[in-house]
């Protein structure tokens, strides 16, 4: 796997912290989630855990994008509450993100090495959703 390196969007990980800090409360919502459209708007989210498997935030994000009419993210970030810091996708969200904003870039690492890698270095030899891709054709 090659990681391209890029600029760190220390804005949107700033956003994501705040609401981890303020909103995730309990057990239910403990991972915040924010993401920067191509236009430039910060988009937050929190997970909605549940026993049978709630959303990540991530995956909520996509949802309140759209529904604010943000329908291309360029970066997108991840924190955990009680100062756990950036926490990198799962492997669910990983193709989930892949296939809706393959040019999606995801801040991830810790400290002094936090960083920003396009989501494909994240799930190399991916798996295509085919009919995502039929527009392309």
């Amino acid at each position: 796997m090659i990681t391209r390196t890029q600029p760190v969007d220390h804005e949107l990980v700033e956003a994501a912290a705040q609401v981890a800090r303020t909103r995730c409360r309990g057990d239910n919502h403990t991972m915040a989630a924010a993401g920067r459209g191509r236009d430039g708007r910060i988009v937050t989210a929190v997970n909605a855990y549940h026993f049978t498997g709630g959303p990540c935030a991530e995956l909520v994000l996509i949802g309140t994008a759209a529904a604010q009419g943000v329908h291309e993210l360029e970066t997108i970030v991840a924190v955990g509450d009680r100062e756990r810091g950036v926490v990198p996708p799962c492997g669910r969200c990983r193709q989930v993100l892949l296939d809706y904003f393959p040019d999606l870039k995801v801040i991830v690492g810790a400290g002094d090495r936090v960083r920003a890698v396009p989501i494909a270095d994240l799930l190399p030899e991916s798996y295509v959703w085919a009919d995502h891709q039929l527009d392309a054709e």
